[in-house]
């Protein structure tokens, strides 16, 4: 039997159009365009003058021949350039692949390679690494400097940023994407092997994640954001472009120092802001130092681990309300909140950290939460107790790993995208995760691969077996800590020099914090037990 709801009533462009949060700009320029949009050290804009900078490089980039598909990467800090290129980059259709400051020249070179970048724009503070970067490249990207600092040659590049800008149309007239699910922003994230994979998001999801995080953290056109989080991370959570939907001001930030914040905060009257646990610790910890505390309320999402009792204090006597964040680059950032309940408010400290330790239900874009059994595929039961891998589906989670099919199916494999995190169900529906199958460590929000460290550990001519897993640490959340047996006729070992040796390998931050020697334990099979040796690190001396 036809459905009488089927005939004659079919999309047009009166009554469809697709999802892209590059529509929020150009709403916002109409509704406010004297506000206030973006505040930063060179510059603030008015939401007119944001859009018209946001449509100038489009024009720009599609003058020198960036099309539709080709990837526009940036190297830079939490500036206005980075945050406009979220949306001059997906006005022509071009993939937005914003880099991640702390990694070495190795892996950068990858990404470039693996992304096929057809344009870098960089901070010149990054000369010297974008120069070792493109030494190794057979068909390096376009460079464009991004000149903030006086004095700073840009030697690399015949072309600067305001240049672009200047040369551009600022009355361009961008249109939308055909197909929501094209791809708007690629990131690349660590995996269990050293090279990263490549996330690719679509227009749709990242309109969808833009919107569901503007309502987890209450933001409207009063909102004053700062920038404390990187915008390479998930776009930065997709609040790049959700306080440019609810009209909310964007302040700028180019390093995390406690002072700044602070007299960011206050000049502004900043309303939010989010960052990994180091960055809200370091904060709560100078703040504490100094004596300070905050005129009004500021709301402060985290993701990582979850804040103990102590930091929780810590942060109402400051002036911080802490909102509790989980997600992965896989999921455009936050896919899970854990949402207050009215009969939190008068729980002791310690009862509302165990509350607060959990990750808790999903986000309005995510459909669905599950915990299942890893063996058979069954949802364990809601006891709290009962371990499974969390999964979860819905219209924020990625197209995919860029090139990397296996990849992709395995990760959505029977219709959920599979997280790799153990988890257990609790009562009232809120889940909390345990631990990471797969041995990431995360470090002040960063992710950092132990099998990568362990592939440059074995490099070593006098290791003979080494692991690395996480330990815990007060500054970082968790560092890795590596273990290794040496070789029988190895001389004698210093600790140092296996840290250094790593650091000349990787991107330091990578390294570990502390190497033990010695013999490592041992499956019947020969596979080494890491459970054994991070059980080791958490027991007291």
């Amino acid at each position: 039997m036809s459905n009488k709801y089927q005939h004659g009533l079919d999309k047009s462009a009166a009554n469809y159009s697709s999802l892209t949060p590059i529509s929020f700009l150009q709403r916002s320029a109409g509704i406010f365009p004297n506000k206030l949009a973006v505040v930063d050290d060179d510059m603030m804009l008015t939401y007119a003058e944001f859009y018209r900078r946001c449509r100038s490089m489009a024009s720009a980039l599609s003058n020198i021949g960036v099309k539709a598909g080709d990837t526009v990467s940036l190297l830079c800090f939490n500036t206005h350039e980075l945050l406009e290129s979220h949306y001059s980059v997906p006005m022509i259709g071009a993939v937005l692949n914003a880099l991640n400051t702390r990694l070495d020249a190795a892996t950068l070179r990858f990404i470039l390679e693996h992304g096929e970048s057809r344009l870098l724009f960089y901070d010149t503070e990054f000369e010297p690494l974008v120069q070792q970067v493109v030494a190794g490249m057979e068909s390096p990207p376009l460079l464009v400097a991004i000149a903030r600092l006086a004095g700073v040659s840009q030697g690399l590049s015949a072309l600067s940023y305001e240049d672009m800008i200047v040369a551009g149309d600022p009355d361009y007239a961008w249109t939308k994407v055909d197909d929501e699910w094209d791809a708007i922003a690629l990131n690349y994230t660590s995996g269990t092997t050293g090279n990263p994979k490549g996330v690719v998001y679509h227009h749709r999801g990242a309109y969808l994640a833009a919107m569901s995080n503007a309502m987890a953290f209450n933001m409207t056109a009063s909102t004053v954001y700062l920038w404390t989080l990187p915008m390479f991370h998930c776009n930065g959570w997709a609040y790049t472009w959700a306080i440019t939907a609810v009209g909310g001001t964007h302040v700028c930030l180019r390093k995390v120092q406690a002072d700044h914040v602070l007299s960011r905060i206050q000049d502004h009257k900043v309303t939010h802001l989010c960052g990994a646990p180091i960055v809200l610790n370091m904060l709560l910890n100078d703040f504490h130092k100094n004596g300070h505390t905050l005129d009004e309320p500021v709301q402060f999402a985290t993701g990582g681990a979850a804040p103990p009792s102590p930091v929780i204090r810590r942060a109402q006597e400051i002036g911080f309300d802490i909102t509790h964040l989980y997600g992965l680059t896989e999921s455009y950032g936050p896919s899970a909140l854990c949402v207050w309940q009215n009969d939190w408010a008068g729980l002791a400290t310690d009862a509302l950290a165990q509350k607060m330790a959990r990750q808790g239900v999903g986000t309005l874009a995510i459909d669905e939460l599950a915990v299942a059994n890893p063996d058979d595929g069954s949802f364990v039961p809601p006891d709290g107790q009962t371990l499974g891998e969390l999964l979860m589906r819905g219209n924020t989670l990625m197209k995919g790993y860029l090139k990397n099919q296996t990849a992709t199916d395995e990760a959505f494999r029977d219709g959920w995208f599979h997280t790799g995190d153990l988890a257990v169900m609790h009562p009232d529906g809120y889940v909390e995760v345990k631990d990471r199958a797969k041995d990431i460590i995360i470090s002040g929000g960063e992710n950092i691969s132990s099998q990568e460290i362990e592939e440059v550990l074995y490099r070593h001519p006098m290791v003979l077996d080494a692991a690395v897993v996480a330990m815990a640490d007060e500054k970082w959340g968790e560092v890795p800590c590596a273990f290794i047996t040496l070789k029988d006729d190895a001389e004698q070992a210093s600790e140092q020099a296996f840290i250094d040796f790593c650091k000349q390998n990787m991107a330091s931050f990578k390294a570990p914090k502390r190497i033990v020697f010695g013999e490592l334990p041992k499956t019947s099979t020969g596979k080494i037990r890491k459970n054994v040796l991070r059980d080791g690190l958490s027991r007291p001396n």
